[in-house]
């Protein structure tokens, strides 16, 4: 995946000090995440926050996914 395909993820020094955000607004890629994680459902963001669409959400995890396959991290196994 290239960050080109998700249109949905802005980057604005000025938005939430330049993280991840949903289309410009100060929802951030990492709230989203967080809140799946901690046993939030889609539908229910989206209601929680109904400025947001399903492909919001679905772009977050997306975006999240390739972060974590983009960092390389060595672990001793002790």
């Amino acid at each position: 995946m290239e960050l080109k395909q998700l249109d949905r993820i802005t980057f604005d020094p000025a938005i939430m000090g330049g993280k991840p955000c949903i289309r410009g607004m100060r929802v951030t890629v990492g709230m989203i995440v967080g809140m799946l994680a901690t046993g939030h459902d889609k539908a229910g963001l989206l209601e929680l926050y109904p400025y947001l669409e399903p492909a919001d959400i679905d772009q977050a995890l997306s975006y999240a996914a390739w972060r974590a396959e983009e960092v390389k991290a060595h672990i001793d196994a002790a």
